[in-house]
């Protein structure tokens, strides 16, 4: 790969905003200003007096209030700095007023020594702590030692030069007192000590605060300079107050006033905030800051300064003088120190790097992943010893070989584009990238095609990249596995309900949406439920897959065969163009007939031939259907064809869907019954199987039609369900209120008349969490019409997963502490259910119908049931039997150890009357005998029922024994 042949560059970002221009140009003018008047003598000598005293005064503690300002209210490790130099300052202010003292306000000349003289001298020594607080302290030992090395190799040299030049001779300076010498000597011994700190702190200044700490040593810098012309004795003679010397002393004090406030002005890293390193800005490979090399340099600038000093005596002709000579061998030996201290230093740090450079030479030819230099060109400059392992190659063999020729040339395009993006972004934004492409491998690791995908990890090297790359050919393999399993069912391997969705979309939206003879084949096996339940699901199992066999075999191969779910398939058949209508149905009906002949042939299962039909509906994607719609015709043409005798084929025909009208009109008419109170309570007695007592009732709510007839439960929840009147919160939760206002106050009113057994209501478990259905509630509806909480039992008839356990276990932990008991409906029908046992605390267990249909037939499902009754014995729980419609089944029942059972072997739902009668006899007859016959007399089915069809005197006829082992008919 050829990579850009030059990075792009990038300006650097600024730390900050810049600093603002008013406050600078304020600074400038004031300084400005004074200089001007002190450079044309103020007009007179009264205000240049004034001017040059109590003008310096101000200015030096205008410096201290600034700083002491800042220090008090800036809290960081530089704030004894700021402190120091507003005391310093102070120094200086008090010292020129004492003078201007003497000078405006006595009118004399100041005398020496004074007052004045010592406030000087104090000047320096807070300033040099100040400027020792500001430098970069040493992390070690030697630092320490280099630090003072370096400070006095520049003092020494400046003493030195000093000395020869000026210093000797005021110390040999005739006709002065001790203290006046002593004053004469202070002042450029304490600058001199004063320059060497500003120099040492130049080149050792921390990189915080910049500017601030910039700005303190131009302004300390300053200072020293007009000092040490103020020293000289040629201009100490002819100094006068006002002059334009005191411009200098002036501007120094004002800008050590501004320097602690260039931080905030600038936008760097506030005091109170936390005080971090700056990071380095990214320096061009191969340059050096010339900071440091001159810091490099200071000892032996230094040590020149000192010997210009000698010379200086020498080419005078004057004897070196014994001051000149002690401080030269001082400087010559901190110099010799200094250099054996670099020395030893720098031997520790070669050696320090040899064991780094070591140890991470260990670890990239230790590691796994292969790291790899690229030159900007693309050729590869370095390749870790792993490409041998992971690659199948040496890493000699790809030293020298451009990336371009390793890459698969279909990802190429896509990694140059990455790479290009990557070297033109900001590396503060993106240090590095990921890119994942086919790698070129060797024979060992060719895995057939010769290509291994590799993840790699891009970073920038000196106008390069590395690449840390792994093999992912598994994980690549892996999740285009999961990708497959995600759209493929998992036991046949056929497109799953998603895919299938997802091709028919493409069919009907896609270029061939003209094509209006496509066609959605909607596939259900008759008679599945009862393989499954008579030998095994092992043996339902391998008969989907044979059914998904033979369908994938059956269609063509541009069409597309898919499990739905369960026993339901579906395949969609494109369409060839053509436009007769007849033609195509003839077609379609063809291939579809085909497929339920090939699908209903014998299924070979454990030795056994296994029968099972096939009923289809067919839909055709005409103009403006939409995939879904597509799927929904299909589905209701397939419902036609069970519906017509199972083992068909059904075209979609437009009546079906004004059938789902229908069905939604009935759901409106349900909900507007709702409203009109056109909903009768029934009661189901709850038998004791081995004697046959009444021992409760279970309320079941009825709609009354129009017509007078009673809905049963199946009917009613089925046109809720396809009317959606169960998703309606509002509505659903209406309803379950009035049935447990109504069972409570029948059960009451029976109570009164002396049936004492207790009734179960239905509810579900978002229902039991309602503000209306709080414990409150519960006892204020019993104690209104006057029913003792042990006669109500509240089924929760549903667990939804978005329910969440703890709040339902808190609901019914309340309402039993009342008395009402809590039983669980539909145990033994899901993993929910077995949850809701592990969790909630509950009395009564209802089996689940599914499992009382088939007890007496399947051997498994006896079990299954056996195992179940026996978890709730040990639990100590009563267990009820729903669904008990056969004498074989209360035998079977009680015989595994069932205690109570509700269904059409003894009564079906009883009105009032009919519900009294029944509990005064108290007792339903039952079976003692495995033998007995089916004789026994259905009870309680007194009201007419309605199933399917209009209402006429063929349709009242008592509730057939429906088995629950195929699709569901929606009723018409």
């Amino acid at each position: 790969m050829s990579a850009p042949g030059a990075m792009l560059s990038r300006p650097p970002t600024p730390a900050g905003n810049p600093p603002g221009t008013v406050p600078q140009i304020v600074l400038a003018v004031v300084c400005g200003g004074y200089a001007v008047g002190a450079a044309f003598g103020w007009g007179s000598s009264e205000v240049a007096a004034f001017m040059g005293d109590f003008g310096l005064s101000f200015a030096a503690f205008l410096a201290a209030f600034s700083c002491g300002l800042y220090a008090r209210k800036r809290r960081s490790r530089f704030r004894p700095a700021w402190m120091l130099f507003a005391a310093s300052s102070g120094m200086a202010g008090l010292g020129n007023g004492v003078w201007g003292w003497y000078e405006v306000i006595q009118g004399t000349t100041v005398p020496s020594p004074c007052l004045a003289d010592f406030c000087f001298l104090l000047f320096a020594p807070p300033a040099i702590v100040g400027l020792l607080v500001l430098a970069k302290r040493p992390v070690t030992r030697a630092g320490w030692v280099c630090l003072g090395l370096d400070s006095w190799l520049i003092a020494g040299s400046l003493v030195t030069l000093s000395w020869s030049l000026a210093l000797a001779h005021t110390a040999h300076f005739q006709g002065r007192s001790v203290a006046q010498s002593a004053l004469s000597l202070a002042y450029p011994l304490l600058d001199i000590v004063l320059v060497s700190m500003v120099l040492a702190l130049h080149f050792r200044r921390s990189s915080v605060h910049r500017s601030a700490i910039n700005t303190a040593v131009a302004a300390l810098a300053l200072t020293v300079l007009c000092d040490a012309l103020f020293s000289s004795p040629l201009l100490r003679e002819h100094y006068r107050s006002g002059q334009i010397l005191d411009a200098g002393w002036f501007a120094g004090s004002m800008l050590l006033a501004y320097a602690p406030w260039v931080a905030r002005r600038a936008g760097e890293v506030c005091p109170e905030e936390e005080v971090k390193p700056a990071a380095r800005r990214d320096q061009p490979h191969g340059s050096r800051p010339i900071a440091g090399s001159l810091a490099a340099l200071t000892p032996y600038l230094a040590a020149a300064v000192c010997t210009l000093g000698i010379l200086t005596n020498v080419l005078d002709g004057r004897r070196i003088d014994r001051v000149v000579l002690f401080t030269g061998c001082t400087v010559v030996l901190a110099l010799v120190v200094r250099q054996g201290i670099m020395l030893l230093d720098n031997i520790t740090l070669t050696q320090e790097l040899a064991q780094k450079e070591n140890h991470f030479r260990s670890l990239v030819q230790g590691s796994s992943d292969v790291i790899m230099i690229a030159a900007p060109t693309g050729v590869l400059r370095y390749v870790s010893p792993a490409a041998a392992g992971v690659y199948g190659r040496d890493a000699e063999e790809l030293v020298g070989s451009e990336l371009a020729s390793l890459i698969h040339p279909e990802d190429l395009g896509r990694v140059v584009h990455e790479v290009r993006r990557f070297l033109a972004a900001a590396p503060e934004d993106e240090p590095t990238t990921r890119i994942e492409c086919r790698f070129r491998a060797g024979e060992q690791r060719s895995g057939g095609d010769g290509w291994l995908n590799v993840e790699s990890t891009v970073n920038r090297h000196h106008g390069g990249l590395i690449f840390n790359s792994r093999d992912v050919t598994e994980r690549v393999r892996l999740q285009a596995q999961l990708q497959h399993n995600a759209s493929h069912d998992a036991l046949t391997d056929l497109p799953n309900r998603a895919l299938f969705t997802e091709r028919v979309t493409q069919a009907v939206t896609g270029r061939r949406a003209s094509d209006h003879d496509t066609a959605v084949l909607y596939i259900d096996l008759d008679g599945f439920k009862q393989v499954n339940d008579t030998i095994g699901h092992q043996a339902g199992d391998e008969l989907l897959v044979q059914a998904a066999r033979r369908l994938g075999e059956s269609v063509r191969s541009g069409d597309i065969a898919a499990r739905l779910g369960g026993d339901e398939f579906a395949a969609l058949i494109t369409g060839d163009g053509t436009r007769d209508r007849a033609a195509r149905e003839f077609r379609i009906h063809e291939i579809a007939d085909r497929l339920r002949i090939k699908l209903s042939e014998p299924y070979r299962i454990d030795g056994r031939d296994v029968r099972v039909a096939a009923s289809i509906g067919v839909a055709f994607a005409d103009p403006g259907v939409s995939p879904a719609g597509l799927l929904r015709n299909a589905d209701l043409a397939m419902y036609r064809a069970k519906q017509a005798g199972k083992g068909r084929v059904e075209l979609y025909a437009p009546q079906m869907q004004s059938e789902v009208a229908h069905r939604a009109d009935l759901a409106t008419k349900l909900r507007t019954a709702l409203h009109e109170g056109a909903f009768a309570l029934l009661h189901q007695p709850v038998v004791e199987l081995a004697g046959g007592r009444v021992t409760a009732v279970a309320a079941h709510a009825r709609w009354r039609s129009a017509q007078g007839i009673l809905f049963t439960p199946a009917e009613f929840l089925r046109v809720g369900d396809r009317g959606r009147f169960t998703d309606d919160g509002d509505r659903a939760a209406e309803l379950e209120r009035w049935q447990l206002g109504e069972a409570v106050e029948q059960a009451a009113a029976r109570h009164r008349a002396g049936y004492t057994v207790p009734v179960a209501v239905r509810l579900s478990a978002r229902r039991l969490l309602d503000h209306a259905l709080s414990p409150k509630g519960v006892e204020s509806l019993l104690t209104r019409h006057g029913l003792p909480s042990s006669a109500l039992v509240l089924e929760l008839s549903e667990s939804d997963a978005r329910i969440p356990l703890d709040d339902l276990e808190r609901r019914l932990v309340a309402l039993r502490r009342l008395g009402v008991r809590i039983a669980l409906d539909g145990f033994g029908s899901g993993y929910a259910a077995i949850s809701a046992l592990r969790r909630l605390p509950v009395d009564v267990l209802r089996l689940d119908r599914g499992l009382v249909d088939g007890v007496v037939e399947s051997a498994r499902l006896h079990k299954i049931t056996a195992g179940l009754l026996r978890i709730a014995g040990d639990l100590g729980m009563q267990c009820v039997a729903d669904g008990v419609d056969l004498p074989e089944q209360v035998l079977a029942l009680r015989s595994m150890g069932c205690t109570h059972g509700m269904g059409m072997a003894f009564s079906g739902p009883l009105d009032e009357h009919r519900l009294r009668r029944s509990l005064t006899h108290a007792h339903y007859p039952v079976p003692d005998l495995p033998g007995q016959s089916r004789s026994v007399v259905l009870s309680g089915s007194g009201l007419p029922v309605r199933h399917g069809g209009p209402a006429g005197p063929d349709s009242l006829v008592h509730p057939p024994l429906r088995s629950n082992s195929e699709t569901s008919v929606p009723p018409t």
